[in-house]
């Protein structure tokens, strides 16, 4: 294969918009609709990173497009997130903002490096109740970030959000917090209750609108989003030195691993949704990071998929990439037209609808039923999402897949077993002399010793019979275990016979030393009758 046919199925093509001649009227339609959806959420995540509402926009507008252009998904809608105003928030207290840019660009060519080599369909190896601990721990960190904003007054030095929450309380001052604290409520009663009368209806620009009308109005001593660009800045590479390059890296794989993550959760959760056929993986990689490094070059942050949003494109019909680039021209006018109105918007406006979005973000059906589930699940989910909130995402989701790990483990350990059986009729005195045990399900590193223990411990036998036909699993450490198994047997002059190793099991038997250990190649049989008759010969012969 040459790289020209290597790198063509992660490139943008001509079947990306074969259906647009039947589809483009709803693909309008949908990107209008997720552009006004985008517009709140694109401002708040900009200002809750610490980056500011123009980087926000910069990125609904410059990553939206790129991603929907190479991505892999034909509906899903790229941008700022709330995971990703999570990772930020530490990154941007301990460097500053300025390093804002350079870190979308190097996150932004890993997630690219992870396309190029074709590792996108990792994140289908994350277990469930990684996924949705994962969620909840930063519904509840984007939920305790908008507190202080939403009383008025600016969150205290920590990094991590509750304990800057707490710090931020002795802070507050009146009337800035009882009136920051109504414009939050009006604008989350706002959002919650115009779905109600109408799922169509943008309920987060609406609440907007007419909080910043009333706060306009009446003139409130208020914090406001304040002066915005009226134009797209002039793209530039972002300052760089070897230093910085240095102190960015381990943050930007950070950056880059939670964008390749969430995207691909977005990306498959878009191809459940809708009849837009399936995603490809390792082209949302490419995209999304094409998509980040653009973002940084324009002075934006990084971007991923936005669930959320993508869910809001694919239920207004969207059916191509279309949507996902109109909504990010639906944003560039609001740049060009309506800065001067943008930049009157409450910061406690933003708080308010960034409050019910995280809230969203949880479904209490879901955390039910992981919960139930099981108690091994119960436990990787409430790990995770304490970790989460604690301490680190990503250091979370490693956490969360070791915990699944090591629970999957001791399940299919458990599954496995050691059976003695007995001989069928008709019996003859010999069988007193020979024991066949059956093993089955697992034999690997975590379930060896415990399975073979029993065997080993037998007496007054003069030949062992042990089936292996069953067996499903069979790594080098349940091999090399047979191999000792066999070994202290026959060093005790008990005959070990061998029945049944199944194809896929042979090399790593033979490799290891399971048949070599055997006391002659003709003790391993294909059917438990010949090998119970060679059993009874040896035990006969024993006795002359």
């Amino acid at each position: 294969m040459n790289l020209r046919s290597y790198l063509a199925p992660l490139l943008p093509g001509t079947a990306d918009y074969r259906s647009l001649p039947r589809t483009w009227r709803g693909d309008l339609v949908a990107g209008v609709t997720v552009g006004i959806v985008a517009l709140p959420l694109a401002l708040a995540f900009g200002v809750s990173s610490g980056v500011g509402p123009e980087a926000g926009l910069v990125t609904a507008i410059i990553a939206g497009v790129v991603a929907a252009v190479f991505g892999g998904s034909n509906v899903q809608v790229s941008g700022p997130t709330g995971a990703m105003v999570v990772v930020l928030g530490p990154i941007v207290a301990l460097h500053g903002p300025g390093v804002v840019p350079l870190l979308s660009v190097l996150a932004g060519v890993f997630v690219v490096a992870a396309g190029v080599l074709k590792i996108g369909r990792i994140v289908s190896y994350i277990p469930w109740p990684v996924i949705e601990g994962f969620t909840l721990g930063i519904a509840v960190i984007i939920f305790l970030q908008q507190v202080p904003a939403a009383l008025g007054t600016a969150p205290g030095p920590s990094s991590n959000a509750l304990v800057a929450t707490l710090q931020a309380l002795p802070t507050m001052t009146l009337p800035e917090a009882g009136w920051a604290i109504a414009i939050t409520a009006t604008v989350m009663v706002t959002m919650i209750l115009v779905p109600r009368l109408s799922r169509h209806l943008p309920g987060s620009l609406i609440a907007i609108i007419i909080v910043t009308i009333a706060a306009a109005v009446a003139s409130l001593p208020i914090d406001r989003i304040g002066e915005l660009p009226s134009a797209l800045p002039a793209p530039a590479i972002p300052p760089v030195s070897v230093e910085l390059l240095t102190a960015l890296t381990g943050p930007a794989l950070t950056v880059a691993a939670l964008a390749a993550i969430e995207s691909l959760l977005s990306a498959r959760v878009a191809a459940s949704i809708s009849d837009t056929g399936p995603y490809d993986a390792d082209r949302e990689l490419v995209g999304q990071g094409l998509a980040s490094v653009a973002s940084g070059v324009f002075g934006g942050m990084p971007a991923t998929g936005a669930i959320a949003r993508t869910a809001v494109n694919v239920r207004s019909g969207a059916h191509t990439r279309l949507a996902a680039i109109t909504h990010s021209l639906i944003l560039l006018a609001v740049v060009y037209l309506a800065t001067t109105a943008v930049s009157q918007i409450p910061l406690a406006a933003l708080a308010g609808v960034l409050m019910v979005t995280a809230t969203r973000m949880i479904s209490p059906s879901t955390v039910r039923s992981v919960i139930s589930a099981s108690r091994s699940d119960a436990i990787v989910f409430v790990t995770t999402a304490i970790v989460t909130v604690s301490f680190d995402l990503i250091v979370a989701v490693g956490i969360g897949i070791a915990g699944a790990g090591f629970f999957a483990l001791r399940s299919l350990a458990a599954s496995g077993g050691v059976h003695r059986e007995e001989i069928s009729e008709p019996a003859e005195l010999e069988d007193a002399e020979i024991a066949v045990f059956r093993l089955d399900g697992a034999l690997f590193f975590g379930a060896a010793d415990r399975m073979m223990d029993e065997i080993n411990h037998i007496t007054n036998v003069s030949v062992v019979i042990l089936r292996l036909s069953q067996l499903q699993v069979l790594d080098a450490t349940g091999a090399r275990v047979i191999t000792e198994l066999v070994q202290s047997l026959e060093r005790r002059n008990i005959t070990v016979l061998i029945k049944g190793v199944q194809d896929r099991h042979i090399r790593v038997a033979t490799r290891v030393g399971v048949i070599s250990s055997l006391r002659h190649q003709n003790h391993l049989f294909t059917d438990l009758p010949t090998a119970i008759e060679h059993a009874r010969s040896h035990v006969r012969r024993g006795h002359l």
